[in-house]
């Protein structure tokens, strides 16, 4: 018989968990409100109030029915992160704030950021997340193609720059995009796996969404780097000026010249591509 799952109230937001765990630390930083619980990195998230001010909180340590990997192996990975959020700061990323080691976890602290997933699979898994009205990702796709323009400009000008940094991104999705609708923002909240140069795929498959990979990062032995990267800011173009899957010009929402700058970024060919972020990024700011 299946053990029953743990059922958690934190200031009156509930969740639940595969086995009991102390949250007895998450008091001293305030008020919970809200809680993403969802999450299949090992990561439980919190949103919490202290003092007028609002943080999110990403914690390591629990383990989550959503996550079928080791709890170490989660509490390794957030560990690690912090380094990227702490040399990579930018407008476009969420502000890391503070780290806590644990006995039985590990937490970091960011500054809240009043965003909306782009990619709500607890709330809106597909298709409902491409149809409902109260998608937010449905909700983008309606603004003029000049604001999500915009918002693309942010993605590209933070990855051209970590890429000067000496790093690529790896499990970048519209899962790692929040967006603000009352100030049209937007941030990248998830950089946890991004990876130092050179990389080199040892999994085969890494991490991230299909939608959005580059054909090398299913290839063990493969090395991962800037035309990688390439291909998935021009899937990012796609997933938000035109449809993820279906890549023709009739569901592209901007003009001509940034639908060939966006191609050319998604050939399955590494040559054909752009060599780099920074120069797949001058040609689309040309293009416009």
């Amino acid at each position: 018989m299946p053990q029953q799952p743990y059922v958690y109230e934190l200031d009156h937001v509930t969740f639940q968990l595969e086995e009991k765990h102390d949250f007895g630390w998450i008091k001293k930083l305030g008020s919970v409100f809200q809680v993403f619980d969802q999450q299949d990195s090992g990561n439980i998230s919190f949103g919490i109030e202290k003092a007028g001010r609002k943080y999110f909180v990403k914690y390591a340590g629990a383990r989550l029915a959503s996550y079928i990997g080791n709890t170490d192996d989660a509490i390794a990975r957030l560990r690690s992160a912090i380094p990227l959020y702490e040399q990579l700061q930018h407008p476009s990323l969420i502000e890391l704030v503070d780290r806590i080691e644990l006995d039985a976890g590990y937490a970091a602290v960011f500054q809240w950021f009043e965003g909306e997933s782009l990619h709500p699979h607890w709330s809106f898994p597909p298709p409902a997340k491409y149809v409902d009205p109260a998608s937010p990702y449905f909700r983008f796709k309606q603004l003029p193609p000049a604001t999500r323009l915009l918002a693309l400009d942010r993605i590209f000008a933070f990855h051209a720059y970590m890429e000067q940094q000496g790093f690529v991104a790896v499990d970048f999705y519209d899962g790692s995009l929040l967006y603000d609708f009352s100030r049209n923002e937007i941030k990248i909240c998830d950089i946890d796996v991004y990876q130092k140069k050179p990389f080199i795929n040892t999994m085969g498959r890494l991490w991230g969404s299909s939608r959005f990979m580059s054909p090398e990062e299913f290839v063990r032995g493969a090395a991962i780097d800037e035309v990688s990267n390439v291909f998935t800011m021009g899937a990012a173009a796609f997933a938000l000026l035109g449809s993820e899957q279906d890549r023709s010009y009739a569901k592209w929402d901007a003009c001509e010249r940034l639908y060939n700058v966006a191609m050319q970024a998604v050939n399955p060919d590494r040559e054909g591509r752009f060599a780099s972020v920074s120069a797949f990024k001058s040609a689309w700011d040309a293009a416009l």
